[in-house]
């Protein structure tokens, strides 16, 4: 048949064939995965990683991703434009991420629930660390896995230190510079004194715009968060023993929760996906978050591989 079709194509004076091979990213469908009735309760994923960079090239055959924060995005503009959705749940397994990723998802969670005029509740499920935690600081309400992680509130500077192997290949790299400070990160020498003290500077600005925020949303005191926003995670009791989270629960009482704080009796629980994506069952994951520690650890490496030093919200053990 496609030889037939080519031999037509000629016939007719087509002279150039132009195939394209690469899966197109199609919109999302909805599909629901449990409940019934008119209302509905949208569950987002937030898996993985936290960064706006597009997932790398893999040798198998899986279809072209979408960065995550164009994902998070487009799932909440149809959300809003959708009458019958009444709440939303944000499912969050994540140790964090870029500072601009983390502060970027915070803010468009914090737009829709202004605009929609919704219940948002964060629920935390392995982990919700860092960025994670900072995402879900825009939730009326979060709440954690009985087994889960959270807290790790603090920022870490992520580069690397090749100088030593450089000296063993016998290589030398120059900088010519128009100041001190130019190539300072750079991952071919070490930090001097006052490049650390420049760095120290900019983490402590971003730890504090953190501190911040916690206190504010968590109607703490700047003074309480920081004592203990010494970089540790928390098990779930104990982050509601410190006001980090509201209840601790399981997925599916998080899901009667939002009816309840939506006010309707029943509804569907629904998620958005690509066409042929699987969304069977309210635990399904995202592809686009990395399914294992050792993709997430690839992740990272091509993050760190980058150009120059990374600042993160991320629990980094």
């Amino acid at each position: 048949m496609v030889l037939a079709l080519l031999a037509a194509l000629l016939l007719v004076g087509c002279s150039v064939l132009s195939i394209d091979l690469q899966p197109r990213i199609r919109p999302l469908d909805e599909d629901t995965v449990e409940g019934k009735g008119k209302a509905k309760v949208l569950l987002l994923d937030l898996s993985g990683v936290l960064s706006d960079e597009t997932p790398g090239l893999s040798i198998t055959a899986s279809p072209p991703r979408v960065p995550l924060l164009a994902r998070v995005q487009e799932e909440l503009r149809k959300a809003e434009e959708d009458e019958h959705v009444k709440a939303l749940i944000v499912r969050i397994n994540s140790p964090g991420g870029t500072i601009t990723a983390s502060d970027t998802l915070y803010r468009e969670l914090a737009e829709f629930k202004r605009r929609k005029k919704i219940p948002v509740i964060a629920a935390i499920m392995d982990v919700g660390a860092s960025g994670g935690y900072y995402a879900a600081l825009a939730a009326d309400t979060i709440v954690a896995h009985p087994t889960s992680v959270t807290g790790s509130i603090g920022v870490v500077m992520l580069t690397v230190n090749a100088q030593g192997l450089m000296e063993k290949i016998g290589v030398a790299p120059m900088a010519i510079k128009s100041g001190a400070m130019k190539d300072a990160g750079s991952p071919f020498r070490a930090l001097n004194p006052d490049e650390r003290a420049v760095f120290q500077s900019v983490i402590d600005d971003m730890f504090a715009r953190f501190v911040k925020l916690v206190a504010e949303s968590r109607k703490l005191s700047e003074s309480r968060v920081r004592a203990f926003a010494d970089g540790r995670i928390y098990t779930a009791e104990q982050a509601r023993e410190l006001g980090l989270v509201d209840r601790v629960a399981y997925l599916d009482e998080v899901i009667a929760m939002a009816k309840k704080a939506a006010g309707v009796p029943e509804a569907r629980v629904i998620m958005y996906h690509r066409p042929k994506e699987y969304r069977a069952s309210i635990y399904a994951a995202t592809p686009t978050s990395p399914p294992t520690a050792e993709t997430a650890l690839a992740h990272l490496a091509g993050m760190l591989g980058g150009s120059g030093p990374r600042f993160m919200y991320l629990w980094w053990p």
